[in-house]
């Protein structure tokens, strides 16, 4: 293998192993990050239950 060809097989490694981490690291913070409630859905279901609901 010429030197060229190893370096360039460690840069897209590397690439590689970047992305992963970086798409594991976006799934994992998607998934654990609460979603944004819409205060007209909120109130509407507040409503329904009775006062003494906490």
């Amino acid at each position: 293998m010429s030197l060229t060809t190893t370096i360039l097989m460690l840069i897209l490694g590397w690439l590689a192993v970047a992305g992963a981490m970086l798409w594991g690291v976006l799934r994992i913070t998607r998934r654990h990050h609460p979603q944004p409630r819409k205060p007209g859905i909120e109130s509407e279901k507040s409503a329904r239950r009775p006062a003494a609901v906490h």
